[in-house]
């Protein structure tokens, strides 16, 4: 009894497996892809890319064969492509099953060629499906690539020197300025550190800079984490730049360092005081952006910083350790979006044992902004009584302080109270601020309290902005480091 019902159950079986692995010639059959097109970024010459993933669907009701998957460029391609673990040969797959409601995975990676030219070379590639029912389709392949200088052992700088700027340099392992040599970075050098690298300055930088064509310093990577996002907008991407002990006279003009895991580290244990005349380091008109730990850390030297833009930092975003400081229409903006215990727009620290080394002496800020998401961006630490602190004409994101010697015309970035009239507060101060994307523009808005809040007066000070912009162009100068520009179409209504 037993045995008849279980023969008609296996006959089931078998016809259920039977039909389950069933292919079908019929020509209308065809495979569904994840992607008609597979588009890599354009990446530096001769160095892979990671892999991405194509998938290839069999929607239908009964298997398909494939007699044959090729790559156009066959060997000569710049591809490379795996098929369900299967790896190319010349360029060429046969004979592949796909079952119903299956799929296959296709690895792909790509080694751009050099380009021979300044600019950019695209190319693609078409990888080919043959099917056994007559179909044939294809999927696209496309990359890009641009050429560097690559510098796997690093590059040491002996002797004065200035780097060219035809292409970019790729730097493995560091950049080192020996004692002794100045390194010249003039307008348009980019610089890409791959993970882990720095820029050790032991003798002198000097980066010369301009407007239409700054210096770059950023990661290496030029290609995507995620469709919506690249690794150069996210931080750690390289080490940064550190001023070692004895290394004065450091100058950077129109420098833009972002991505880094710190900014700049100054260094400088000189027990008396430090040499105003012979500063660590000087930063005009730079921006220092998107940073896995301090943006500026200042240990017991001398600075000067103006026109400069210092925001969105894990840690702190300007740091000063003791020594003497001088901003100046600069911004400072602790937004930083990939954490929420993240550090001040400003920290300041004195020395602790009461010592010369690691005082405090001058920390000066000038028609600044300092602001962030939290309700106070600026802290201290062991902050001496006779300190010789100030804050004039700055937009801060700080507690009311009433001390008018050290804070003088000060505009507090605090949220609205009741019964005041309407202000933006902290990032709604801002022209771009993009958090989905992670783009931002530290411009002040026509209404923020930011505007013609500089005092035009004080000595010394810069005629244009970051960009370039005047500011004396309108009836009274922006804080921070830039200007504000009305929108074109509101320029036609004036």
């Amino acid at each position: 009894m037993k045995l008849k019902i279980l023969l008609p159950l296996l006959a089931l079986l078998l016809a259920a497996c039977s039909d389950y692995e069933s292919f079908s010639d019929n020509p209308s059959f065809r495979l569904s892809f994840s992607q008609d097109t597979v588009a890599f970024d354009t990446l530096v010459s001769t160095i892979p890319s990671s892999t991405k993933t194509l998938y290839a669907f069999n929607n239908n009701g009964n298997g398909i064969r494939i007699n044959t998957i090729q790559l156009e460029g066959g060997s000569a391609s710049h591809f490379r492509v795996n098929v369900d673990g299967r790896y190319l040969d010349q360029g060429t797959w046969n004979d592949f099953e796909v079952l119903r409601h299956d799929s296959l995975i296709i690895r792909i990676e790509m080694t751009p060629p050099e380009a021979g030219t300044n600019e950019p070379l695209y190319f693609e590639d078409k990888l080919h499906f043959y099917l056994e029912n007559g179909a044939q389709q294809t999927v696209v392949l496309s990359g890009g690539s641009i050429d560097a200088y690559i510098k796997k052992s690093g590059l040491i700088i002996e002797s004065d020197e200035t780097l060219l700027t035809d292409k970019p340099y790729v730097i493995y392992d560091s950049l080192v300025v020996k004692q002794g040599a100045t390194l010249t970075l003039t307008e348009g050098t980019r610089l890409m550190f791959h993970d882990k690298a720095a820029l050790h300055v032991y003798g002198k930088l000097k980066v010369q800079g301009s407007i239409e064509k700054p210096v770059v310093l950023r990661g290496d990577r030029l290609d995507h984490m995620f469709d919506y996002l690249l690794y150069d907008n996210t931080p750690s991407r390289w080490e940064g730049i550190i001023i070692h002990q004895g290394s004065y006279g450091n100058e950077l003009f129109q420098c833009d360092l972002h991505s880094s895991l710190f900014g700049i580290i100054a260094e400088d244990t000189k027990e008396v005081n430090p040499d105003a005349d012979n500063p660590s380091i000087t930063l005009d008109c730079c921006i220092l952006h998107n940073i896995g730990g301090d943006g500026l850390q200042f240990n017991n030297c001398v600075s000067k910083v103006t026109n400069t833009q210092i925001s969105n930092t894990l840690g702190h975003a300007v740091n000063l350790n003791g020594g003497s400081h001088t901003f100046i229409y600069s911004t400072l903006a602790q937004f930083y979006p990939f954490s929420a215990n993240r550090g001040d727009a400003l920290h300041l620290v004195s020395s602790k044992d009461g010592s010369d080394k690691g005082l405090l002496l001058q920390a000066h800020f000038i028609n600044c902004v300092i602001t962030g998401y939290g309700l106070d961006v600026i802290m201290g630490e062991n902050i001496p009584e006779d300190c010789n602190y100030l804050f004039h004409h700055c937009f801060l994101n700080t507690l009311a302080v009433d001390d008018a010697e050290r804070f003088v015309e000060v505009i507090f970035d605090q949220d609205k109270k009741k019964g005041e009239d309407e202000k933006l507060v902290r990032q709604d101060n801002f022209t771009v601020f993009d958090t989905e994307n992670f783009i931002y523009d530290f411009t002040p808005k026509a209404e923020s309290l930011i505007r013609s809040l500089a005092d035009k007066n004080y000595e010394g000070l810069p005629a244009f902005d970051r960009k370039g912009v005047s500011r004396l162009a309108d009836e009274g100068p922006d804080a921070g480091c830039y200007e504000y520009v009305a929108p074109p179409e509101e320029e036609g209504e004036q």
